[in-house]
Parts: structure tokens; C-alpha cells; sequence
């Protein structure tokens, strides 16, 4: 059994990724698996919320709780994206990769697959901006802060602008470039990146 193909979309926060990912679900000339990084941290907090007991006997900082669990969250992410590309499904990791640390775990898992289509969704940080104060529902100055780290690669195998192009539009590009049988090539010619650089958010 083949393994199947990873379609990474790497964009800031409110770039369109999960617009984006909606519209290549629906179609089904190329059948897709979603898997979204928000989809296991808004689930484990929904675990938090109903199984935990309502008073803890020791308060700790959000910051702390980040700490202690969101490396551990992303790697279960990372190992699902792997289990289902092992079992044949082609999957559209929706993620940030907001440290250094977090893609070089990614890099780990899949530096070697030959069927890994790196797509840069791209938007400017006035419109990011604006989007993230419209929609309500995000922190506002995440997507500003992410910027500089979420786009710093040089090389994709696709562009989509999502100021330029609407979601449908961009899922239309990205099946087309998967269609014509080009090569993906840009993510493996990504390196890990120098951690001791310190490059990274807190989320």
C-alpha cells in the first residue's frame, strides 16, 4: 500500500489555511484528510474543562500549563499526521510552525517523504491584521507576531495569495499543481533549523 501524500499549508494565523482546507475537502477527485493543530489543543481543552475538578488544589500560570503540555500536544499531532499518512490517506497538516523546535520535530518525522507538497499561504500583515480584529474569535496580535517566523522559508513548491484569490480559487491551484505531476521537492530540500537561535513564540 502506498503511502499517501501530505499537503502542508504553512501560513500565519487567519492566512485561510482551514478555509482553504474546507474546499479541498469537499471536492473528491483527490480525496483529502484534514488535520488541523486547533482541532487537538480546542480537544484537549474541552477535556480540561469537563474532567477536571472545578478548584485545583495548586493555581499555576497559563504559561506554565503551556510548558507542561503544548509540546506534547503538538507531538501527538505530528504522530497522527503519520498514522493515517501510513495507512494511504492524504492529509492537509494544518498547522504554524511558530519555533524552531516544533519544525525540526516535523522535520524528523518527514524529511524523507518524496510526497510532501509544501504550500505557502500567503497574506499581507495589514490584511492579516484586519482579518484577526473582524473575526473575533483569535488573539489579537498573534497573526503580527507570527509573521516574520511563519514566512521566513524561501521556497515552496505552490504560492496561493488569499488576498488575490478566494478559497475555492486556491484549492483550485493547489489540485492542479498536484495534477500536472510536478515534482515536490521544496520541503525536502528544507534543513532543521538552529534552535539556539532562539527563534519562537509562545502560544
Amino acid at each position: 500500500m502506498n503511502k499517501g501524500m501530505l499537503l502542508v499549508l504553512n501560513g500565519t494565523s487567519s492566512s485561510g489555511k482551514s478555509s482553504i482546507s474546507a474546499e479541498l475537502i469537499k471536492q473528491k477527485e483527490i480525496p483529502f484528510y484534514h488535520v488541523s493543530i486547533d482541532d487537538f489543543f480546542m480537544n484537549y481543552n474541552d477535556f480540561i474543562n469537563h474532567k477536571f475538578p472545578d478548584e485545583p488544589v495548586r493555581e499555576i500560570d497559563h504559561q506554565a500549563v503551556s510548558q507542561i503540555l503544548d509540546d506534547s500536544i503538538v507531538s501527538v499531532y505530528y504522530s497522527t499526521i503519520k498514522l493515517l499518512s501510513e495507512m494511504g490517506f492524504n492529509v492537509i497538516v494544518d498547522t504554524v510552525f511558530d519555533n524552531d523546535k516544533r519544525f525540526n520535530e516535523f522535520w524528523d518525522h518527514f524529511a524523507d517523504r518524496t510526497t510532501t507538497l509544501f504550500v505557502g499561504v500567503l497574506c499581507s500583515r495589514e490584511e492579516l491584521i484586519r482579518r484577526e480584529q473582524a473575526r473575533g474569535d483569535r488573539q489579537i496580535g498573534l497573526a503580527d507576531a507570527q509573521f516574520d517566523i511563519v514566512y521566513c522559508f524561501e521556497e515552496y513548491d505552490l504560492e496561493v495569495n488569499t488576498e488575490e484569490l478566494n478559497p475555492a480559487e486556491c484549492a483550485e491551484q493547489i489540485l492542479n499543481y498536484i495534477k500536472s505531476n510536478q515534482e515536490f521537492s521544496a520541503f525536502q530540500k528544507l534543513r532543521k533549523r538552529d534552535a539556539d537561535l532562539n527563534r519562537t513564540l509562545l502560544t
